[in-house]
């Protein structure tokens, strides 16, 4: 069986969830194929590994460290895949290697033109992907919206695929924007009808149209739809407002998704969500309610922290508690009202030195009133500094990023971090091993003796106090094989507190909870 494809565009506006909803049709058609997940975005960054959080939601890593768009999360989330680096194609990554084939004489001297040179290597990389992994299904999420000039050559190269692949092979879906204006209380397609029709000057004939809408689709709304979009009733899907993303697969097979899917490549992969709809019916209906507080600095957009907020629904999942997030600017933090109105302490990652002295006032009163504590990343070096300061008696105690003066340097940069420059795709990336001690809180959460994370960090718990840390009582429970990098520590006398240098909610599944944030979780519910 050849290759299909699935490209999945967006119109109206930017935020509709085309990458929920690329997510959701590869969990409806995983069960008997193997599916790639491929996101071209239009910007010109090579990644957004150095985007401000607040610019572009937060930054997802892989295993092979490829930094890439949070749409990663939801690909992994729901299809059950370990994504790869050359998944991700960036208009920035496309020029950079346009640039390179050129310089080295690859273009035989011609002039390098945007077509047939940038959409030519657009479809080899897919191409090269395709050549590597042998998936059944190829599903191309194309950023942005259609009329946006960032991604006319992905939709261009997308085109041409048509003919390349054969049509039988392809299957467009274009999700757009369905309305209910506020006093008319009726559908309106109009958005959608102009949104295809900027789609189909680009060559493009969607054959399924996802409505995103706050309501179900009305049958009247989508034979409209249907009529002016040259598209069958039948494949015009709902896609419905919810409060839980992992509903969205329920829907869609409800509406029909997969057998227009079937019908169209001429596959068959029916879905068995049986258990994915027990786990959801779980979040709907929790036994139980905690109140987390999210200490950061970027709590202004939740879609920094994507990948926390989905890990703790994965807990709810299976322990059916509901976790209430209260989010506490870490900037300007002044009182420990919020204390009294919480179960637990979450300290995530960030970089600069912005927000951190609350955050370690924040760690102190956890910790000090025994109130459960997971501490991410830069979570754990505060963590650390904290317990340096009010524990260990090491006054001006910091990170030197914080503060390069700081008279007991207990976080300090990694040594081969020192002679770096450059800021993109330069830290300490991917998946790394731990050891864990026998007999710690991590080891008996884990079940294992060694572990691997994802890590995205520059800066280390100095070697220098490693012993001072000890001796007063912090427990360095998971090491690098080496010995030389603390990846976890804990204070086993209290509740819970724990923190990890790496980041696990990256690779937390609706399926397989986090091991730390499920017993963080548990230790919050008492």
């Amino acid at each position: 069986m050849p290759t299909k494809y699935i490209i999945v565009t967006g119109g109206v506006l930017s935020g509709l969830g085309k990458g929920i909803a690329a997510a959701s049709i590869g969990h409806l058609l995983s069960a008997k194929l193997k599916i790639v997940p491929i996101k071209c975005d239009g910007y010109l960054n090579v990644d957004p590994g150095t985007m401000n959080p607040f610019e572009h939601g937060e930054v997802f890593v892989l295993d092979d460290g490829a930094e890439v768009d949070m749409d990663f999360g939801h690909y992994e989330r729901f299809l059950g895949v370990r994504c790869k680096s050359n998944w991700n194609l960036t208009m920035g990554k496309v020029f950079n290697m346009v640039r390179k084939k050129e310089r080295r004489g690859d273009y035989l001297g011609k002039t390098v033109q945007y077509i047939p040179h940038v959409t030519d290597l657009i479809k080899d990389h897919i191409g090269q992907v395709v050549k590597e992994e042998s998936p059944d299904l190829v599903i191309v999420e194309i950023g942005g919206t259609v009329g946006d000039i960032e991604n006319e050559l992905f939709l261009e190269a997308m085109r041409q695929m048509k003919k390349d692949v054969g049509r039988n092979n392809i299957v467009f879906v274009h999700l757009t924007y369905v309305p209910i204006p506020a006093g008319v209380n009726e559908q309106k397609s109009k958005p959608t009808q102009q949104s295809v029709n900027l789609l189909k000057q680009r060559g493009i004939f969607p054959d399924i149209i996802i409505g995103r809408s706050p309501e179900f689709l009305t049958p009247e709304i989508k034979t409209k739809i249907s009529n002016f979009c040259d598209v069958k009733p039948e494949a015009v899907i709902t896609g419905l407002d919810v409060d839980d993303i992992y509903e969205i697969p329920i829907i869609f097979e409800r509406e029909g998704l997969p057998e227009n899917i079937h019908k169209r490549l001429n596959i068959y992969s029916p879905p068995d969500l049986r258990k994915w709809k027990k786990l959801v019916e779980n979040i709907r209906n929790p036994d139980k309610e905690i109140t987390v507080a999210m200490c950061g600095k970027y709590t202004k957009l939740e879609d920094s922290y994507a990948s926390i907020i989905e890990s703790f629904n994965h807990c709810s999942a299976h322990l059916r508690c509901k976790v209430n997030l209260k989010w506490v600017e870490a900037t300007g933090l002044k009182d420990a009202a919020w204390l009294d109105q919480v179960d637990g302490l979450v300290v995530p990652g960030g970089f600069g030195s912005r927000g951190s002295e609350g955050k370690i006032e924040a760690i102190r009163l956890a910790r000090e009133s025994n109130i459960p504590f997971l501490g991410l990343c830069l979570g754990l070096q505060l963590a650390v500094i904290e317990f340096a300061r009010h524990v260990c008696g090491l006054d001006g105690a910091n990170s030197t990023e914080m503060d390069a003066e700081t008279p007991h340097p207990v976080i300090d940069i990694l040594p081969e971090q020192r002679a770096v420059t450059e800021k993109g795709g330069t830290m300490r990336l991917g998946a790394y091993p731990a050891l864990l001690t026998e007999g710690s809180v991590v080891h008996s959460l884990y079940g294992a003796k060694k572990v691997y994370e994802r890590h995205r960090h520059r800066y280390e718990v100095n070697p220098d106090y490693h012993e001072v840390l000890k001796e007063k009582g912090m427990v360095f429970s998971g090491m690098s094989p080496d010995g030389k990098l603390v990846e976890f520590i804990e204070l086993p006398e209290l509740k819970f507190f724990c923190a990890t240098q790496a980041h696990p909610e990256l690779k937390s599944r609706m399926e397989f909870p986090s091991p730390l944030f499920l017993g963080f979780v548990k230790a919050c519910m008492g």
